[in-house]
């Protein structure tokens, strides 16, 4: 008899359990990076200051910033609200533990100041970029912000100028040679004047033959 009523008790469970309703998916995170730097375009041995604020609603866990940068940065000082930061040249990593986004929340922000080094090359292209992630974050999220800038001046034209054997060669390839053939033209015509000079002279000498004069005289 037990036996009967665990059985049917059994399957009552598992008639409610089938036909209780699932618990509702987690609601997405929505996390926007915003980054600010100013001044924007900040030339060597200037001083420059990244902003980086998050916006969006939901809740992120164990939430990271890093923000980098392709221009080393002299005196970098790096200030997480909240959370703290770690800071080298050119990347900066911030934990800023759990935080609810959303309108009542506070917007997270982290302050990057530091003087870009002397000595970067004109040209150079300096880029920023901050990069949110958190136990909620996949693969393909895509929470990324950027901006970039090229330094004023270019290199080309010096890198040309070391590197362009044509600018290398030395001044006597520049002479105007004349052609091949023209340096043969005075030698036939001295070898021509020649001839004439010594027929002339054999003719005179055959002529004072005929008419007897002496040597010397036509």
């Amino acid at each position: 008899m037990w036996e009967s009523v665990a059985a049917s008790v059994a399957g009552v469970v598992v008639a409610v359990a089938g036909t209780a309703p699932a618990s509702p998916p987690a609601p997405a995170v929505d996390a926007t990076p915003v980054l600010t730097s100013t001044p924007f375009g900040a030339l060597p041995a200037q001083g420059v200051t990244h902003t980086v604020t998050i916006s969006g609603r939901g809740t992120l866990t164990a939430t990271r910033v890093t923000f980098t940068t392709t221009a080393d940065l002299d005196g970098i000082i790096a200030r997480a609200e909240p959370g703290r930061c770690a800071a080298s040249p050119r990347i900066v990593v911030c934990d800023l533990g759990d935080l609810l986004l959303g309108a009542a929340a506070a917007v997270p922000r982290i302050t990057i100041t530091g003087r870009i080094r002397p000595g970067v090359p004109p040209g150079t292209l300096v880029r920023n970029r901050v990069s949110v992630t958190s136990a909620e974050s996949t693969v393909t999220d895509s929470h990324i912000a950027s901006n970039a800038y090229l330094l004023p001046g270019s290199t080309a034209t010096a890198t040309t100028a070391a590197t362009d054997p044509a600018l290398e060669t030395p001044a006597v390839a520049n002479e105007v040679r004349p052609p091949e053939g023209s340096l043969r033209t005075p030698v036939v015509a001295a070898v021509v004047v020649s001839a004439v000079a010594a027929g002339i002279l054999l003719a005179r000498r055959r002529l004072r033959r005929r008419r007897g004069l002496p040597p010397g005289r036509l």
